[in-house]
């Protein structure tokens, strides 16, 4: 199926609502790494724009006095990082807590790969709150998924959907829906195979196809964005599916539209979160 404005119709977001920043969502952002520490701040300021109300960031701790100053809108919680300046395994239990907590979760984009993904990985699948998973955590799950209330959201490349599957990268290119629907039957997942046409496969092979955008978006950092927009839509209370084809959409509209203004390339991913309170319905 196309992803497009009838199929958005079909999975309509939650209204809009007044009231103060709890009514609007709470979202949780686990992210960064100490040579990627700007992701938590693309991610998390996606969030904000996707109509989150309340943010809070949980990052390594060389990079969390940085982030709280570029981002004032965030509590920045500081957690102890390996020596490759990853998550150390030791947080796992605390970021479980603090996910159990909130009303989204969206963990991965820019950590450093290590045992602390794998820790971090099976504690979050274990809680109940609504949750996106991206990069380096979608190389940690473990092999068994447990039963979620709700089915997470893997967001990966074909890189990382290869190494979820065992397979390797060209498989995904060749055969992208089919992949997509064996990883999400696997892991009783919602899945996005990125590329420069995506896919949204859930458990059962059901999908949808989106080849709008522009070339500008595969640029470092859009992932993050993509992943900070899903966030803010699970936190203001839309049900996973909705919430995945909503956020690929509106990665992609936000992206043909810098392409008119600036160019098709050349934009940067930072450019694309600002285009996205103008795309929401109202």
């Amino acid at each position: 199926m196309k992803l497009g404005k009838a199929a958005l119709r079909a999975h309509p977001l939650p209204p809009v609502v007044d009231g103060d920043k709890e009514t609007k969502g709470r979202i949780l952002v686990i992210a960064g790494s100490r040579d990627v520490p700007g992701a938590a701040l693309l991610t998390a300021t996606a969030a904000m724009r996707a109509g989150a109300g309340k943010l809070q960031i949980a990052t390594v701790e060389s990079g969390a006095p940085q982030l709280g100053i570029a981002m004032p809108e965030a509590m920045v919680r500081a957690l102890a990082e390996d020596r490759g300046g990853g998550f150390a395994p030791s947080v796992a239990g605390k970021l479980a807590e603090w996910g159990g907590k909130v009303d989204a979760v969206v963990a991965g984009p820019g950590m450093a790969e290590g045992a602390g993904c794998a820790a971090i990985a099976a504690a979050l699948l274990a809680i109940v709150t609504p949750l996106a998973l991206d990069a380096a955590l979608l190389k940690s799950l473990p092999k068994k998924a447990p039963k979620r209330r709700t089915p997470p959201i893997f967001l990966p490349h074909a890189g990382e959907l290869a190494a979820l599957l065992e397979c390797d990268a060209q498989q995904v290119e060749r055969d992208p829906i089919g992949c997509g629907t064996r990883a999400a039957e696997r892991h009783g997942a919602l899945v996005l195979v990125k590329g420069v046409t995506s896919h949204v496969v859930a458990p059962g092979g059901e999908h949808w196809t989106y080849d709008g955008g522009a070339p500008g978006l595969g640029v470092s950092g859009s992932g993050d964005v993509l992943a900070g927009i899903v966030g803010g839509l699970l936190a203001r209370g839309a049900e996973p599916l909705s919430a995945l084809l909503w956020a690929v959409w509106l990665h992609g509209e936000a992206g043909s539209r810098l392409a008119k203004r600036i160019g098709p390339i050349g934009f940067l991913a930072r450019e694309i979160a600002d285009e996205i309170p103008a795309l929401l319905p109202r």
